[in-house]
């Protein structure tokens, strides 16, 4: 999307602008959300650990995106997490140009950036890295036995640079309620929240069929056996889109009661969305960006009640929230709750209220607030 500087550069409440990324590596949520957060200032460079413009789509061909020394190893998606010991030394060392403000856009790294002298860093944070505390144990356990001491020394050094480089961010952005309780839990920061944008026009409703659907990357802590187990117990079938390192054993223990769709285009995936009878989130989700874009095809959502769709989800109007993540309560709304009461309409409504220039326009309105000094809204600070 092209922008005038009068439509999306306020540079009169924000002054020359710097973005900042983990690593530009695919188009999932994460990066959705920075090509949105970019289009706000068309002008400003990029900067990121590793960047790949052909997996990114060529999102952000004909910017200017600064990388870090680790772009000339061979390593891309697949294998980055290998350089984890590396990110921190690359992110604090990536050249940004003069700037009066830097948008750091962070679930890892991003936010430790070093900002040029006399910059206000603003970081929108979607969690804190998930692996060196929420989620350490999942990472261990993912760790082969004999590296796992190596492995815990690691996140340990991790999490101690994580601790020492959140204080620099001038002021934090979270994706949702729980994003912003874990900076204050852990980084004792407090922060306001503007929720990631989705592109509702992408998708209509259809005539739905009996399958489930889930659709995220195939890794462990989004907690896809949950969902697939819960099927089996209900008899019922479920579609699964997504690629990664679970995909092969899920496909061999679930092969009775799921079909596997892989990576697939963003019309297939709209078709998929509203052809199912509901939309599964067995995980605990940050925001959960592909729940509502499920709602904007029409289809109810069908999750834990904890996280992203606690703000998402509007129960009994759009989906239905279960008391917990276990395999029996999924199921047991799986093989009972009528889906097909839910009205496309009013689901399609609820999607709306997260859209790309909603996004937009706070994330602006929040960045040009912070430059200028201005205090926070007193209903957005943290808890």
């Amino acid at each position: 999307m092209s922008s005038s500087r009068g439509e999306r550069e306020p540079l009169d409440a924000a002054g020359d602008v710097v973005l900042v990324h983990d690593y530009l590596l695919i188009m999932r949520g994460a990066e959705r959300t920075f090509a949105a957060m970019a289009d706000c200032w068309p002008r400003a460079p990029i900067a990121t650990l590793l960047y790949d413009e052909a997996a990114t789509e060529r999102r952000f061909a004909g910017r200017k995106v600064i990388t870090s020394p680790l772009q000339r190893l061979p390593v891309r998606q697949r294998h980055f997490r290998a350089l984890m010991p590396f990110f921190p030394f690359a992110i604090e060392r990536l050249p940004l140009p003069p700037a009066d403000v830097v948008v750091s856009s962070s679930s890892a790294f991003a936010h430790g950036v070093t900002p040029p002298d006399g910059a206000t860093h603003i970081c929108y944070c979607y969690s804190p890295f998930r692996y060196v505390y929420h989620e350490s144990l999942q990472a261990m356990r993912e760790a082969p036995d004999a590296l796992r001491p190596v492995v815990a020394q690691m996140l340990a050094r991790v999490r101690r640079w994580e601790n020492r480089v959140a204080r620099r961010p001038t002021a934090f952005i979270a994706i949702s309620r729980i994003t912003r309780q874990r900076i204050q839990d852990f980084w004792d920061r407090d922060a306001t929240i503007v929720h990631p944008p989705v592109d509702v026009e992408r998708f209509r409703p259809g005539e739905p069929e009996d399958f489930f659907l889930v659709a995220c990357e195939l890794v462990r802590h989004k907690c896809v056996d949950i969902a697939l187990e819960a099927a089996r117990l209900a008899g019922r079938p479920i579609a699964v889109v997504g690629d990664g390192p679970e995909r092969r054993r899920l496909e061999a223990e679930y092969a009775d009661v799921a079909t596997f769709h892989g990576r697939v285009s963003d019309e297939r995936l709209a078709d998929l969305y509203a052809r199912a009878r509901a939309f599964v989130v067995p995980n605990v989700e940050d925001f959960g960006i592909a729940a509502v874009e499920a709602q904007a095809a029409g289809r109810p959502v069908l999750a834990a009640d904890v996280g992203g769709p606690r703000e998402t989800v509007v129960p009994g109007e759009t989906g239905v929230l279960v008391p917990s993540q276990e395999v029996d309560a999924f199921a047991e709304a799986m093989r009972y709750e009528q889906f097909e009461r839910f009205d496309p309409a009013r689901i399609r409504q609820n999607a709306e209220r997260f859209s790309r220039e909603r996004f937009q326009r706070e994330l602006m309105r929040e960045v040009g607030r912070i430059a200028n000094g201005a205090a926070a809204p007193q209903q957005a600070v943290a808890a």
